[in-house]
């Protein structure tokens, strides 16, 4: 599918602006052609473009104010000025000005399509690149990962310990559990702060897209290439980048991305030109590799690879320690955003809050916050005024029902699971709780096939 994109022709010569146009059409560009740099004003303002090709020399308002006037209105729009002089005084000036580049009349017909191409590929670098930006100053503070129980104190030492480094991680956990905060919490306190954290979901990716969208491709490497892209490699040059699902990627593309792995270059689609680049790697996945590897959906020598560093996120439910914390937070959060006063949450209120199971952990408590945060009239926040599954979560997991002719056995597995995770997976103090000693826990919990 062809991009779209938006070019603007400012120039009062009328075979010249309408051969430019017809030329830019040709290519597959929605282009206006106008006369004066009034009228380019007002259409900008009607429709804002991605590239505007101007005469320097036009009656009225000249090129260089309109430049000026242009740049400060609509800072990311690449410019390529036009002048019938070639004088290098008035070309450095235009630059300096914001201008991407100039031509010289008469127009070169070789060299005006490539001089396009690269000012609509700078434009592009440039959008995702603020958008990055602005992401990193809004979402990779350390800080934003919430949380004092013991499972949590783990992933910050983990975290603390790889950030230096820059050793793989594969962040494992269900899905909602932070893993992308984790890994932009790497980034953040990594020497690689300051430059691009890119994340690829590949999931989402279809296998025909894999290639062109992680190493980029080259200016008719297909139909619709119309100009040579970056792929998310190159743009996180010097920084980090993130591959989520990454027990999604097609054997095919786990064999693409093995090679980067292993080589620490690729081509883009279409080129022949090896690029290297220094981009530290992050996988995350909610799914258990290992059983993938024996299933035959995932490479061993990949997983092996990404597997270098492990950090596990538990699930919401190993965390009830948390979640006080975490709706402080999100109510606080959602309050202010939603210009509504700050919540109380009762006791009871919180009782079943922290009974629930979370089965859409971090993000299923934030979800709810909001909706809370915005239909909730009253000042505190009462167990009727919880969705119905959570209300119903009023077992005590302290005590249990034991139905007749059950056996020993199951009943002893029950209690151990149980109490692991009454102490979110502590094992000392779940020994303490059963009246046995550590080595004996460790032992049934080996002999029962117990996960915690």
């Amino acid at each position: 599918m062809k991009p779209t994109v938006n070019i603007l022709v400012v120039d009062d010569e009328v075979n010249i602006r309408g051969a430019l146009v017809t030329m830019l059409e040709k290519k597959g560009h929605q282009v206006r052609g106008v006369a004066t740099a009034e009228e380019g004003l007002e259409h900008l303002e009607a429709t804002p473009a991605e590239l505007v090709i101007t005469d320097l020399r036009m009656p009225g308002i000249g090129g260089m104010e309109f430049l000026r006037r242009l740049k400060d209105t609509w800072p990311d729009t690449e410019v390529v000025v036009m002048t019938a002089y070639g004088s290098i005084d008035t070309a450095v000036e235009a630059m300096r000005l914001g201008a991407y580049d100039y031509l010289t009349k008469p127009i070169d017909r070789d060299r005006f399509p490539i001089v396009v191409d690269k000012a609509l590929e700078r434009h592009v670098l440039a959008t995702e690149n603020k958008q990055l930006r602005d992401r990193l100053e809004t979402r990779t503070r350390f800080d934003q990962m919430v949380g004092e129980s013991e499972p949590l104190q783990r992933v910050y030492n983990l975290v603390e310990m790889v950030a230096a480094s820059d050793v793989t991680v594969l962040l494992t956990g269900e899905t909602g559990t932070g893993k992308e905060l984790v890994a932009r919490a790497i980034h953040q306190k990594s020497s690689r702060e300051n430059s691009p954290f890119i994340t690829v979901n590949c999931g989402a990716l279809p296998d025909n897209l894999f290639e062109s969208e992680l190493f980029g491709y080259e200016k008719g490497a297909f139909t619709g290439a119309m100009f040579t892209k970056m792929g998310r490699f190159e743009l996180a040059e010097g920084g980090t980048i993130l591959l989520d699902e990454v027990g999604e990627l097609s054997l095919k593309s786990q064999v693409d991305f093995l090679r980067v792995l292993e080589m620490k270059e690729f081509r883009r689609l279409g080129g022949t030109k090896v690029i290297r680049v220094d981009t530290r790697i992050i996988t995350a996945t909610n799914r258990n590799l290992v059983e993938a590897v024996k299933q035959g959906d995932f490479r061993e020598d990949l997983y092996y690879r990404l597997n270098v560093v492990p950090i596990h996120l538990p699930p919401l439910r190993e965390r009830g320690d948390d979640i006080p914390l975490l709706m402080e937070r999100f109510l606080r959060e959602f309050a202010s955003q939603h210009h509504r006063e700050p919540k109380d949450v009762s006791r009871e209120a919180m009782r079943l809050l922290r009974l629930y199971a979370w089965p859409g952990n971090i993000r299923q408590l934030r979800n709810l916050m909001e909706r809370l945060v915005v239909t909730v009239r009253d000042k505190t926040i009462q167990p009727e005024h919880l969705p119905e599954e959570i209300q119903a979560s009023k077992e005590d997991t302290r005590s249990m029902l034991v139905t007749l002719g059950t056996s020993l056995e199951e009943i002893e597995q029950d209690v151990i699971r149980r109490t692991l995770a009454e102490v979110t997976n502590h094992r000392e103090k779940a020994a303490k709780l059963l009246g046995i000693s550590l080595r004996a826990l460790q032992y049934k919990i080996k002999e029962y096939g117990i996960r915690d």
